[in-house]
């Protein structure tokens, strides 16, 4: 971590996301108590908990491979924590039976994790950490490990879950699509540190830098030349933008687009002529690979099949406001 600095509202779903080996998991494991920080604090609470055990944080903790105990039952294992803490076998039972009830998986308290899917016992592990009553709820890639159908829909349930107990939660992927459906906000970070932290539509519709672009969400890059304020030429087209600021003539200007912001139609205002360099159909739309006369790579989002192929020559329509700026 690298100057990581963050505050977190009681109640909120912050996700943490960036690649492998950006800091992600070793911010959680400061959070957690499972390594101390070189420099700073952390706090909990308003209460100073940087060289205090893990044990004693008052947490929920749901990892990537569940870590349920093979020989307890579900029920055991959700109560686990309940025994540690001293509570009593009744005021235990209820409470396991209402987390069980809360994940959808009360006819399951008597088997074992091995009689259980994948997303069952990803539920059983979630219940185990709610059912303490965290103050603070942590996911380390809790999804990472299920198949994509499954990932879809325990996303949503997750979501559900943490908006109706309203425990403070922070969640930590590599995957875009879990952090833009889940989270309240998103801190993308980078070789240990934050690039960005705000509301899912911010991190998307303005990333602060290139790499957040890039990383969450796909996008084209091109590098135009300014011929006034708010003109640039992209290959020899003439192409209106609507950026943050005011264009100086002749400077150089990076630009990203998102692939579902380029049409492809007839010639026209903001378009540039481009080949069809390939066609991807994924079902709901087609996403189009297209090649400008410099070579510059360009991609189009289409709804459903596309109607073109391979080879074609065509024109994308670049709409002005589509565009952003990266430096």
């Amino acid at each position: 971590m690298d100057g990581v600095d963050l505050a977190i509202d009681e109640g909120e779903l912050l996700t943490l996301l960036g690649p492998s080996g950006c800091g992600k998991t070793t911010t959680l494991n400061a959070i957690a108590g499972f390594v101390v920080p070189d420099a700073g604090r952390v706090r909990i609470d308003g209460a100073e908990v940087t060289e205090r055990p893990a044990w004693q944080r008052g947490l929920g903790i749901v990892f990537q491979s569940y870590a349920l105990f093979p020989h307890m039952s579900v029920a055991d294992n959700v109560a686990f924590g309940l025994r540690e803490r001293g509570v009593g076998r009744a005021e235990a039972g209820d409470r396991v039976r209402e987390a069980l009830a809360l994940v959808r998986l009360q006819g399951v308290a008597d088997r074992r994790p091995a009689q259980l899917s994948g997303g069952q016992q990803q539920r059983v592990a979630l219940a185990r950490a709610l059912v303490i009553r965290p103050r603070v709820l942590l996911l380390d890639e809790p999804l990472a490990a299920l198949d994509r159908k499954l990932r879809e829909e325990m996303r949503a349930e997750l979501k559900e879950i943490q908006r109706a107990v309203g425990t403070t939660t922070v969640f930590v992927t590599h995957d875009q699509h879990e952090a833009l459906g889940l989270s309240d906000r998103v801190a993308v970070m980078r070789h240990g540190r934050i690039e960005q932290l705000g509301t899912p539509e911010d991190v998307y519709e303005r990333p602060a830098t290139a790499f957040v672009a890039d990383f969450v969400g796909a996008s084209s890059a091109l590098t135009a030349r300014a011929t006034s304020g708010d003109l640039v030429e992209i290959c020899g087209a003439r192409i209106a933008v609507r950026l943050d600021r005011i264009l100086h003539p002749g400077e150089t200007v990076r630009l990203l687009i998102r692939p579902e912001r380029v049409a492809l139609g007839p010639v026209g205002t903001n378009t540039i002529p481009a080949r069809v360099s390939g066609v991807m159909y994924l079902g709901d739309h087609s996403e189009v690979r297209l090649e400008l006369a410099d070579g510059t790579r360009l991609v189009a989002s289409v709804r459903g099949r596309a109607a073109v192929s391979a080879g074609e020559r065509v024109f994308a329509h670049l709409p002005e406001g589509a565009f952003l700026e990266t430096r």
